[in-house]
């Protein structure tokens, strides 16, 4: 029997001479799934949120996507890749993808929220002026969602350095795809404990966000204060951007504004609406072209009946006490998800509502949990995991801390946009109400911040499932270190090729998210858009 040869990856070099070129690589891939993910999200959520046949196939749908691991993308993926495209071409295209999926499913959370938030007067003031489509895009929606999107986009590109080790790091049977990078640069320092490579990396890291706060996230924020829904002014000085000022009164950016930008706009919008044009009878959003997504859902179902029955084989296949180890790893790591999620909204919402609600404040800690929330704790996780270990003797507290990495930002930071987004003549009201600071939390806060909570414990919680795939299976220093969980079965299954177990193991982490989802987070879904818009 012909055994495969080893391909490997290209040599990454840990020389601190290369950090600039492997950061320009990993901006471009992070740029690149982000323009996608933009898209997939703009596209994705409007058909969810305005058509209810789409929803019942899309949001089920968007449940599987984002609780399948990061990592089980890879074999399919690159399979399919590599059989039409050379190594090279697929591993960057791969690891785009793999990107992709730490930074869409958020974002689209945070769209379709977002639409079925809208309150129902600017409904009605667009459908009485008559806006098409684009129009309505342009001047209602996305301006509504401006300050989320922001904040998720934020979150995105902080969970897209997150798993950046994991898309630029990878092997696949005897084939090893790695590309030149800052996470191949900081996989390959924590497997050599190369210390000095390992803070080399990440400093390069933190100026690359910080460089990126202060010339792209801190300006959108400043251009999203123009969009707070109210009808007064606020005491508070709004968020301002040194850069966004500067771009504001430079004389050749106004000149290209006149010339350029706005007649090219204008002729957009022509052309657009003339593509678009208004509904001659007004009409729900949701009641149109629902043939479409009628076989469309045909033919997701007809393919789910065809991919579970070529699975039933692999599925018997598998020995009953295996199983039973699925089961207990479930357990055992949704008891891990629920305990980091906790922790998360313990300290999540009041932070968050200090940040939100105080521009000053959040001047000086939004840099800071930028950079927090995109270091990869997968570099700092080994010398981490020496000292837990050294003092409990197990991995069950370190796995919950690396979990709760993975699950507490995604809180932060809608949280952050929906404190951010309550209007100023509501705290007003509450201040004329002499409301104490238990009854504003109560009447005004917690009602107000409740549709982002429910859009930010969602993804958390697929970030928990997600991070339980290295939470719960270590390779460090020659050693393997494991402890129960459906995360540590499906990375010990995929080191020892054990198919069947990958294949349930996966299978069931999928079918859990998708039934909590349904069952309880969809239902507090529907309870902020009927009873919690900000209207």
């Amino acid at each position: 029997m012909r055994v495969p040869a080893v391909v490997r990856g290209p040599a990454i070099s840990l020389s601190p001479s290369v950090l600039a070129l492997y950061a320009a690589f990993s901006l471009g891939r992070m740029l690149a799934a982000y323009v996608l993910s933009l898209i997939f999200a703009l596209v994705y959520g409007r058909l969810a949120a305005y058509n209810p046949r789409a929803e019942q196939v899309l949001m089920p749908l968007l449940d599987v996507l984002q609780s399948v691991p990061i990592l089980s993308f890879l074999p399919v993926v690159l399979l399919g890749l590599t059989s039409i495209l050379p190594q090279g071409a697929a591993a960057e295209i791969a690891s785009i993808v793999l990107i992709f999926t730490s930074q869409a499913w958020n974002l689209t959370f945070a769209w379709y929220q977002s639409l079925t938030t809208i309150p129902k007067e600017l409904r009605e003031a667009s459908a009485i002026y008559r806006l098409g489509p684009w129009m309505r895009f342009k001047t209602l929606e996305l301006p509504f969602a401006a300050i989320s999107v922001v904040w998720n986009s934020m979150m995105s590109w902080a969970g897209g350095w997150f798993f950046l080790m994991a898309a630029e790091t990878f092997t696949v049977g005897q084939r090893d795809f790695r590309l030149p990078g800052l996470g191949s640069y900081l996989a390959v320092a924590a497997n050599q404990g190369n210390l000095t490579a390992i803070a080399w990396g990440i400093g390069t890291l933190i100026l690359l966000i910080v460089a990126l706060d202060q010339l792209v996230w801190r300006p959108l924020l400043a251009w999203t204060e123009r969009f707070k829904l109210e009808m007064v002014g606020g005491d508070e000085r709004p968020s301002t951007s040194w850069f966004y000022e500067m771009i504001r009164e430079a004389r050749l950016v106004g000149l290209f504004t006149d010339r350029v930008w706005r007649p090219l706009g204008e002729a957009l919008d022509r052309s657009l609406n003339r593509r678009f044009p208004p509904l001659t009878r007004p009409r729900s959003g949701r009641q149109s072209r629902n043939w479409l997504f009628t076989a469309a859902a045909g033919i997701f179902w007809l393919g789910m009946i065809y991919g579970v029955d070529r699975l039933i084989g692999m599925l018997l296949s598998l020995p009953l006490f295996e199983w039973g180890q699925v089961g207990l790893g479930l357990l055992a790591t949704l008891a891990r998800v629920l305990i980091s999620l906790l922790i998360a909204l313990a300290w999540t919402i009041p932070v968050g509502v200090a940040i939100g609600t105080n521009p000053r404040l959040a001047g000086i800690l939004q840099p800071i949990v930028q950079i927090t929330a995109s270091v990869p704790a997968t570099a700092l996780f080994p010398a981490f995991l020496l000292l837990v270990v050294g003092v409990t003797g197990g991995l069950n507290i370190a796995a919950v801390f690396l979990m709760l990495m993975g699950t507490q930002w995604y809180l932060l930071f809608n949280i952050i946009a929906g404190a951010a987004a309550i209007p100023q003549d509501l705290k007003y009201t509450a201040t004329m109400l002499q409301l104490g600071r238990w009854e504003r939390w109560r009447t005004l806060i917690l009602p107000a911040l409740f549709p982002y909570i429910i859009t930010g414990a969602i993804t958390a919680g697929g970030g928990a499932w997600n991070a339980s795939i290295v939470a719960e299976y270590v390779q460090f220093s020659g050693k393997t270190l494991q402890t129960t969980g459906i995360g540590a079965l499906i990375s010990q299954a995929t080191a020892r090729g054990n198919y069947p177990l990958l294949l349930v193991s996966t299978l069931s982490l999928i079918l859990t998210v998708v039934l909590i989802n349904r069952l309880f987070w969809r239902r507090l879904y529907g309870l902020a858009e009927s009873r919690y818009r900000m209207e």
